[in-house]
């Protein structure tokens, strides 16, 4: 995961267990010149989100083991690192590992349900949301962003 990797970098090189927020960002944007101290900002927001640090009084602590994380030489990070996973693709991949099944016939289970029992009124998230109780995957740490998703179109 990239955006683990750009997270954990100022923790690695600065052999700090946490950070100031001006530290992080300035790391990001004038130490390494990654990227704007804007994009900085939002990246950082994003990590939040993600789960993968805390911001407590201006004081940025990573929630995971920063030194498990290996930060290739020359690394940069890219446009990915700013993208926030689609919570779609996250539950098809968590039914088809919890079912044991191919990505594709997980797919293919929520188009036939959909054709089938919905006569096409349904839409795909709702569908994957229905395989998921079917067959007990956890996802209500998805349901908000499924839900935005389906607002959003």
């Amino acid at each position: 995961m990239s955006l683990e990797v750009t997270v954990a970098a100022p923790f690695r090189h600065l052999h700090k267990g946490q950070l100031q927020r001006s530290e992080f960002v300035y790391y990001l944007a004038i130490d390494r010149m990654w990227m704007s101290r804007d994009q900085a900002g939002l990246l950082l927001d994003l990590a939040v989100e993600q789960g993968l640090v805390d911001l407590r009084n201006g004081v940025v602590v990573p929630l995971f083991e920063v030194g498990e994380v290996t930060v290739p030489l020359g690394y940069r990070p890219g446009a990915e690192d700013f993208q926030r996973p689609d919570a779609e693709r996250t539950l098809l991949a968590r039914i088809a590992a919890a079912t044991g099944r191919d990505e594709r016939e997980v797919a293919a289970e929520a188009n036939r349900l959909i054709t089938e029992r919905f006569d096409g009124q349904l839409r795909s998230k709702a569908a994957l949301v229905l395989l998921a109780r079917r067959h007990e995957v956890p996802f209500d740490d998805l349901l908000a962003a499924l839900r935005d998703a389906l607002l959003s179109e």
